[in-house]
């Protein structure tokens, strides 16, 4: 799908900002979802099912630990604890099939240059988003992409941050009787990816979408043997913190002009 290639061609992935289109959802959907908001963050006060989920040992605890550590005091935003967290998303998302087969590729490729940063000769500047731009900024202000390679891959692995974060929460959060899994998934296609890819790859997408797996296997996959309500809680407050670092991530790259570097 190239899903990560870059953004400023046809072939390149950026994701495009603003609100996912309107459900129509049940006033018991809504009463549902305000009381999973109203629970405690990603790793406080889980009983049952949904600590095991979230516990060290769970698909979406060792996701969401390194994403939510990554979000430092100081509102920034720590690079290797960001990585981390995108390791461990890529593991989760490899079992849906096809449709993310090559975009969980390219993400690791992403993932792994970052990485070669954070730890290469130059590590002390790429300790967080901020010194990194800092320290790339001659590059940035020429718009010279060899010159802020930290930067630019950063804006797009925070790009399709947006798409997952938007498929999990819609397949959380779905209704019965409403969408399926895959629909709701290619709706967040259409919002976040679609408009900056040519029309094959939309073709190719919208079939693979075909093939999505349903949302009680998502749901087993995230939870393992957990009851369909606490695997949907914890799936939901495991979205909240993908969408607390997008949206952490997304102030510091729009305070620093990065949102169009590529």
């Amino acid at each position: 799908m190239g899903a990560l290639s870059g953004c400023g061609s046809g072939t390149q992935t950026c994701i495009a900002e603003g609100p996912p289109p309107l459900q129509v959802r049940s006033r018991q959907d809504w009463d549902w979802e305000l009381q999973v908001r109203k629970q405690p963050g990603p790793l406080e006060g889980l009983e049952g099912e949904e600590s095991q989920c979230l516990g060290p040992q769970g698909m979406l605890g060792r996701m969401v630990r390194p994403f939510h550590a990554s979000m430092n005091p100081e509102g920034d935003v720590e690079l290797s604890q960001y990585l981390a967290g995108w390791r461990e998303l890529v593991r989760f998302l490899i079992p849906l099939g096809s449709i993310y087969a090559f975009a969980t590729s390219e993400a690791f490729a992403k993932v792994t240059a970052l990485e070669a940063l954070v730890h290469g000769p130059e590590a002390a500047h790429y300790t967080s988003l901020a010194t990194m731009v800092a320290w790339e900024q001659p590059g940035i202000a020429s718009r010279d992409s060899a010159r802020c390679p930290g930067s630019l891959t950063m804006l797009l692995l925070h790009r399709a941050l947006r798409w997952s974060q938007l498929c999990l929460h819609r397949v959380a959060t779905g209704t019965l009787g409403g969408p399926d899994a895959g629909a709701q998934c290619s709706d967040a296609y259409g919002t976040a990816l679609a408009p900056h890819h040519p029309w094959l790859v939309r073709q190719a997408a919208h079939l693979a979408f075909l093939a999505f797996p349903g949302r009680s296997r998502l749901l087993e996959l995230a939870c393992p043997g957990a009851r369909e309500a606490e695997a949907r809680a914890a799936l939901a407050r495991a979205a909240g913190t993908l969408e607390d670092v997008y949206n952490r991530t997304q102030t510091l790259l729009a305070e620093r002009g990065l949102l169009e570097l590529a």
